[in-house]
C-alpha cells in the first residue's frame, strides 16, 4: 500500500440546543449527514482496522500538521485501492476521541473547536458535487456549534430552503461557510475531505474555496485525491511549503520516508 502526503497546504456530537429554530433549517440544509456515511462506508468496508491509519498519528510531520500555528493543508494522495478513505476515517476518529477530550476543558470558554468532514462519492448524486460537499460540511458546523449556526440561521430567514438550491447555491453556501470559520468564537476548525476526484461538478470552485480559507491558522485542512495535476495546481503549492513522501508497504512494517 502507498500514501503519498504533501504538506502544503466534544465530544463530538449533534447539539440540540442551538435554538428554538435551528431544527428547521438544519433540516433544509441536510441533503446527507456525513456522519453516516462515514459509518456506512466503515461497514461497507468491513470495519477500520488500525493498521489502516494508526502509522499517521505518530508521523512528527502530521503531528506538527495538527498542532502548529502555521496554517496548511495537508493533502492524501494516492491511486485507487491504496486506503486513502479509510485513512481519513481513521484520523476523522482520533480527531473526535481528541475533541471529546478537549470539550470537557472548553465547557467554560465560548471557544470552540470543531471537525466537519465529507465523503464525496462518484455515483451518488447527494455526494458528488460541491454544492453537496459545502451543505455537509456546513451541517456539521451548524449542528456542533449555536455561535456558528446564527451565520446559516440569518441567511435561512431571508431565504427559506431556497438557499440551498439552484445555480447560485454554491456561492451563497460559500459565503456562509466563510464566515463560519472566520467567526470570533471558533477556537479552531478541522475540516476533511475525502476523494476530491469524485467531486464532478464545481471541483474547482470548492478548491478555490479552499485556498481562500487557509489564511487562518486556526483552520486546518486534510483533503485526499487521486494523483491529479489540476488539484495539485489549485492548491498551489509552492517551493516554500514541505513536501513529503511517505510510503507504507501492506506487507512490511516500516514505512519509508523521503522530504522532496
Amino acid at each position: 500500500m502507498k500514501a503519498q502526503i504533501l504538506f502544503a497546504f466534544a465530544d463530538f456530537h449533534i447539539n440540540n440546543n442551538s435554538g428554538p429554530d435551528d431544527s428547521s433549517y438544519l433540516e433544509d440544509l441536510r441533503l446527507t449527514n456525513p456522519r453516516h456515511d462515514k459509518e456506512r462506508i466503515k461497514d461497507t468496508k468491513g470495519g477500520l482496522l488500525e493498521d489502516s491509519y494508526e502509522w499517521i498519528l505518530d508521523h512528527p510531520d502530521f503531528r506538527r500538521w495538527r498542532d502548529d500555528d502555521q496554517s496548511r493543508p495537508l493533502w492524501i494522495k494516492g491511486d485507487p485501492g491504496k486506503g486513502k478513505t479509510m485513512l481519513l476515517i481513521g484520523i476523522v476518529d482520533e480527531l473526535e476521541r481528541q475533541l471529546a477530550q478537549l470539550k470537557q476543558a472548553e465547557r467554560s470558554t465560548p471557544h470552540a473547536t470543531v471537525l466537519s468532514y465529507f465523503f464525496c462519492q462518484g455515483t451518488d448524486s447527494n455526494l458528488n458535487n460541491a454544492t453537496a460537499v459545502l451543505r455537509g460540511l456546513i451541517f456539521l458546523l451548524a449542528a456542533q456549534q449555536p455561535s456558528l449556526a446564527s451565520h446559516l440561521r440569518e441567511k435561512y430567514e431571508h431565504s427559506g430552503h431556497k438557499l440551498f438550491e439552484g445555480g447560485n447555491a454554491f456561492f451563497a453556501l460559500s459565503d456562509i461557510l466563510s464566515h463560519m470559520l472566520r467567526d470570533p468564537n471558533l477556537a479552531r476548525a478541522y475540516m476533511v475531505i475525502d476523494a476530491l476526484d469524485e467531486c464532478e461538478t464545481d471541483l474547482l470552485k470548492l478548491l478555490k474555496l479552499l485556498v481562500e480559507n487557509t489564511s487562518a491558522s486556526r483552520v486546518k485542512w486534510i483533503v485526499s485525491s487521486r494523483n491529479r495535476h489540476d488539484i495539485e495546481q489549485q492548491l498551489k503549492l509552492d517551493d516554500s511549503q514541505t513536501k513529503l513522501s511517505l510510503q507504507l508497504k501492506a506487507n512490511a512494517d516500516s514505512i519509508q520516508c523521503n522530504v522532496l
